[in-house]
């Protein structure tokens, strides 16, 4: 990572990169040092636990994670940026979990993945960056490697971090993404955000699988997002019940959150609800074959779950469903399916739902 000469004004620099991040569509922009002492303090303990279920990739990296400079040497500055995605639809996500027969999709996962999206604005905002000091060391990292990404932003003043380990904005709520920019500009830092959820508990109590075991810990191998986009096995079966009609992630903690009414929200075209997922019942969806899947996820987060981790997740929904007579023939229609996984949580939900006479009714 090369060095650059020290700004003449690092403050008017740091104003200008502010200006220059609004410009392309961050609503938030801060910078922070590089320490983070308590946080891998304790990153350790939650990895010492198995707390992580199956992401053999968050205890690989060790403590990288969270020294910045082992990362990409040279780095002295993180600038942390944060882009809205959050829609006027919580009442819909309400309706929706509400609604047994129809599909619950997190908000993020609905339209365009935001990984390319914030890549490119990050990367044009550092070219810019560098026609105005000159070339600079830096590397941009939207989810891509091993960062303490909420660590660093709330270090930057963008948020704290939770009861629920999301980061909250008490002038924008939760629901945002966040980017960084490990850089070797030596710009003045932000003051850290301070906590503000007192004592309110409402993300915990509302969490289905009792994931948030305690404020601040969130057991992965409990939490819904991992069952149903990271853990690429069988369900556990205990966990099934619980998830209810979530197919790809969760959102109840952030929809009880009482700081996002203060949320900022956005219209971005690339975040809009697509092939109506939004409102698309299970059915519907689980007769997707792999094919329909690709080509309607393309450039959607959901691609990377694959086609077998749909229809598994489709068919636990489908067994937590009200019974009906296009519910039984949807997993009627997956009940000898190539996959063993497959089937195997389509029989689950065939048996939640009748004995044999009414399965007769669809064969």
């Amino acid at each position: 990572m090369s060095t650059v000469p020290v700004p003449a004004d690092p403050a008017q620099l740091a104003l200008r990169i502010r200006q220059l991040s609004r410009e392309f569509g961050f609503q938030r922009c801060g910078f922070s040092g590089i320490e983070l002492g308590e946080d891998e303090a304790h990153l350790r303990d939650w990895l010492g636990q198995g707390l992580y279920g199956t992401m053999q990739w968050m205890a690989r990296h060790g403590d990288m994670r969270s020294r910045p400079a082992e990362l990409l040497p040279g780095t002295v500055r993180v600038i942390s940026v944060g882009l809205d995605y959050g829609h006027k639809d919580d009442l819909d996500a309400w309706e929706t979990l509400a609604t047994g027969e129809r599909a619950y999709i997190a908000r993020y996962a609905l339209g365009r993945d935001y990984h390319k999206l914030m890549r490119g604005r990050l990367q044009k905002l550092a070219e810019r960056i560098a026609a105005e000091v000159g070339p600079f060391g830096h590397r941009v990292f939207v989810d891509s490697a091993p960062v303490l990404e909420r660590a660093l932003a709330r270090n930057a003043g963008l948020g704290w971090i939770g009861k629920h380990t999301c980061l909250i904005d008490r002038n924008g709520g939760s629901w945002f993404f966040l980017g960084e920019i490990y850089v070797d500009l030596p710009l003045p830092v932000d003051t850290p955000a301070s906590a503000h959820c007192g004592s309110c508990t409402r993300c915990i109590e509302i969490c289905p699988t009792r994931a948030i075991t305690a404020p601040h810990r969130l057991d992965a191998r409990r939490c819904i997002s991992y069952l149903t986009i990271e853990h690429d096995g069988a369900i556990p079966l205990e966990m099934r019940p619980l998830i209810g009609n979530r197919i790809f992630g969760c959102d109840d903690c952030q929809l009880v959150c009482p700081w996002n009414k203060f949320a900022q929200r956005t219209d971005e075209p690339d975040f809009r609800a697509r092939n109506d997922l939004d409102r698309a019942t299970l059915a519907q969806l689980f007769a997707w074959e792999e094919d329909q899947f690709l080509r309607r996820t393309e450039g959607s987060a959901i691609r990377r779950s694959g086609h077998e981790r749909w229809l598994r997740n489709i068919a636990v929904a489908l067994g937590n469903a009200p019974t009906s007579v296009a519910v039984l023939q949807a997993l009627a229609s997956r009940r000898d399916h190539p996959s063993a996984l497959v089937r195997e949580h389509v029989q689950w939900a065939l048996q939640r739902h009748t004995g044999q006479a009414l399965e007769r009714t669809v064969d």
